[in-house]
């Protein structure tokens, strides 16, 4: 008997569309855990099928290292959901982080895949041990090392992340990826081997391995923020503590962005106003991730470039028609950009609305 194809086939629109009539509460949270698992396709298929059948979404990667997931939980089946999860001893009371913003709203289908590692590094050193990872800190903690001026605080997220919130006097690496991080950070450090290192991520996980590496490379004293911004957020509001955050967490959903504070920190890319709502260019084909003003949104329909709105009007066979043979080296072919090499889009809108004036 040949077994069902474990994946969701429906189309993301209709999924979508049922996301927004469903009248179910959910959970949004995340967890994560280095752990060694055998068989990573077979743990997949098995969650795949229990957490389908509790009507979960999510992102989860599964490799030989550990699990990473972010995910949106029905309330009526948490109590199965941790029950079942908790019931495998390899993550028997993993600690979940739980959305500030609980609206739930946050995945459309359940998505887990097979990966070489939960968080790519790029590190092939034989001699590097993901275990030996950092010091712990809570808020608190955090808030007080943050307070002293001879601390560093390094910020192991992308550059797009960094650019919409982040903690007072945080070093951001100019990277999309964390591969491209890791030894930015340590050549940015390099003598400082014997200060005080404090480190933060979205949830935790990469600064978890981060540390660790640090610590390889020789720095004495590494500390990280335990449950990442998420768990910041959430004790810093169950504590009365100041948030050393400011402005928008991003995060890697529908949401793209949780707000953890009133500051704005970033700017409409398209017209300058102080702006830190990221949105996906609704042109397909370039879906370019990029800063927008309501104002700027209404102006442009949710796109990068006049360009780019003629081509999202199009009836959807002509615009699959126009991908074909398509060359990545198209110069207005925005998918190519990384987030902080995206192209100056104000000065694009202005040479496209003269060129068809």
């Amino acid at each position: 008997m040949k077994m069902p194809e474990l994946r969701n086939r429906v189309n993301k629109e209709i999924l979508k569309e049922r996301l927004a009539a469903e009248a179910v509460e959910r959970v949004t949270l995340s967890f994560y855990k280095y752990v060694k698992i055998d068989e990573p396709k077979a743990l997949r298929d098995h969650f795949f099928m229990s957490w389908s059948a509790l009507n979960c979404f999510g992102r989860i990667y599964i490799a030989h290292e550990g699990i990473n997931a972010q995910m949106s939980v029905p309330k009526m089946h948490w109590d199965e959901f941790v029950n079942q999860l908790y019931s495998d001893e390899r993550f028997t009371n993993v600690p979940f982080k739980i959305a500030v913003d609980g609206n739930g709203k946050s995945f459309y289908k359940l998505t887990i895949k097979v990966k070489d590692k939960v968080v790519a590094d790029g590190i092939s050193d034989p001699g590097f041990d993901p275990s030996n990872t950092g010091t712990y800190l809570d808020a608190q903690g955090f808030n007080a090392a943050i307070e002293d001026p001879d601390t560093i605080v390094v910020d192991m997220r992308n550059h797009y992340e960094s650019e919409v919130g982040r903690f007072d006097n945080a070093f951001c690496p100019d990277a999309d990826t964390f591969r491209e991080e890791l030894p930015l950070v340590v050549d940015h450090l390099k003598g400082q081997e014997d200060k005080k290192v404090i480190m933060y991520c979205t949830g935790g996980i990469r600064c978890e391995k981060a540390s660790a590496y640090l610590k390889h490379k020789g720095f004495k004293d590494v500390n990280h923020l335990k449950g990442g911004i998420i768990q910041y957020a959430k004790e810093v509001k169950e504590q009365g503590l100041e948030s050393k955050f400011r402005g928008v967490n991003f995060v890697f959903d529908e949401r793209i962005g949780e707000r953890i504070t009133p500051d704005v920190l970033s700017s409409c890319h398209q017209c300058g106003k102080p702006c830190d709502t990221h949105v996906n260019c609704k042109n397909d084909d370039c879906h370019l991730l990029f800063i927008q003003c309501d104002e700027c949104a209404s102006k442009m329909q949710g796109c990068c470039t006049p360009k780019c709105m003629e081509i999202a009007a199009l009836p959807l066979e002509e615009q699959k028609a126009l991908r074909k043979g398509k060359l990545k080296s198209d110069a207005e072919n925005l998918s190519v950009y990384k987030s902080r090499l995206r192209p100056n889009l104000a000065e694009m809108i202005k040479k496209q609305n003269n060129q068809r004036a």
